[in-house]
């Protein structure tokens, strides 16, 4: 079968090439060659990025912002990562804050916003997002007496209520927190729209990017936020969290920190020594999947826009054979948008009548098909849909799924209805 890779983006690297990067495809589970489907909760990591994390482990680990070769290493490392990450989002080297993780840096900025907010003013989320972007907030109207106001999904799409966001400004409302892709039910929600819309009420938006940032490439420009934040190891790279913000708005934050430690932007909003290895791993991230584009491409920009428009493309395939074929089973119920319905990733969430999530993980594990289940820290979503405490069976596919990989997935689900599991 020729995939919409394969003939609309020829000059791009095929799936077989880009899989030979993956040590992880190599593992086999009682006698099956492992395919991983839990990528929207991690991806796995290439050799490339594992080199650049070992090089610099082994040759330059230093403290940052000294006088002697290795911490001058460092430094330089430190800042070609910000590069790297600066073009992967479209923003700015002095913009680019990295942190443990998205959450880490979530309620770090929640707290310096916090601390020049009132009791009464005003935080909007949506029952979409990840709780990563809903804790961090929360956490206001204890510490500070700010009001949370929660937006409505429509269920039976899985899209956001655009009428219940419009009604839930008001004068007192500070930032709009909103997550750019559900990680599950793979929904995209039009992030540029919502930020305009919270603009023109006087607002900030802060935009969580974790599950968007591996399937579209991201332009914080184009978007028009305030901050976006996003986490590497959902893009091949280790385990850190990576922070966007507007640097006249990063240098106004209180931002908890250590009177000696510097006070520009992004340090600013960097508390302690910094995972130095992850932060040239993140950009390793980034070169990655830079390095699949055609050689004619004139920048890593480029480079990354002619990647991701192909394995975005590849991705919309898989999810609709997944999709169509899921969707026949007797029995099974799909969630969230239809493909072609709406924007999406290529994830999908359903459940099987009769066999609970944590049967269907199982069953598929065995057959080498790794899949992740439960509520992914989606726990409104899932709620919402009436399905707590067992949640979703979560499929994702990642730039390394393969076809084959897909219709072992679908076999899998058929084999456990019919009793051959």
């Amino acid at each position: 079968m020729t995939t919409m890779l394969d003939a609309t983006t020829a000059d791009v690297a095929s799936v077989e090439e880009i899989r030979s990067h993956f040590p992880a495809l190599e593992r086999t589970h009682n006698g099956h060659p492992v395919a991983y489907f839990d990528g929207p909760g991690g991806t796995q990591v290439p050799r490339g990025v594992v080199r650049a994390i070992e090089d610099y482990l082994f040759h330059h680990n230093a403290n940052t912002h000294w006088k002697y070769p290795t911490s001058e290493e460092t430094d330089a490392l430190i800042a070609s990562s910000r590069e790297a990450i600066a073009n992967f989002l479209n923003g700015r080297p002095d913009e680019i804050a990295f942190g443990q993780n998205m959450t880490s840096l979530t309620f770090h900025v929640a707290r310096a916003l916090g601390r020049q907010w009132s009791a009464g003013d005003e935080v909007i989320l949506t029952e979409l997002d990840h709780h990563g972007n809903v804790a961090p907030w929360t956490a206001l109207e204890r510490d500070y007496g700010v009001k949370v106001r929660m937006v409505k999904m429509r269920t039976s799409e899985g899209v956001l209520d655009w009428d219940d966001l419009d009604a839930a400004f008001t004068p007192r409302t500070k930032l709009l927190a909103i997550n750019a892709a559900s990680n599950a039910l793979g929904t995209i929600t039009d992030i540029a729209r919502a930020t305009e819309l919270a603009h023109s009420r006087g607002a900030l938006s802060y935009i969580d990017a974790v599950h968007y940032a591996p399937h579209v490439l991201t332009d914080v420009q184009a978007i028009g936020c305030d901050f976006l934040a996003c986490s590497a190891y959902k893009f091949y790279g280790p385990h850190i969290g990576i922070v966007w913000g507007k640097r006249d708005i990063i240098e106004s934050l209180d931002a908890p920190r250590l009177a000696p430690a510097p006070q520009e932007s992004p340090e600013r909003l960097e508390t302690g020594t910094q995972n130095h290895e992850g932060i040239v791993g993140a950009a390793a991230a980034v070169d990655f999947l830079a390095s699949f584009a055609p050689a004619k491409a004139d920048s890593r920009r480029d480079a990354l826009r002619a990647v991701f428009d192909a394995l975005h493309s590849r991705g919309a395939e898989l999810h609709a054979k997944l999709f169509n074929a899921l969707t026949a089973i007797d029995g099974l119920t799909i969630y969230g948008p239809k493909p072609g319905a709406s924007p999406r990733t290529p994830t999908l969430s359903f459940t099987l009548r009769g066999f609970s999530t944590d049967d269907v993980a199982v069953a598929l594990a065995k057959r080498g098909v790794f899949v992740s289940n439960g509520d992914f820290y989606a726990a409104t979503i899932v709620e919402r849909l009436g399905l707590m405490p067992e949640g979703l069976v979560r499929v994702g596919c990642s730039c390394y799924t393969s076809e084959d990989e897909v219709d072992r997935l679908i076999d899998g689900v058929r084999a456990l209805v019919h009793g051959r599991a």
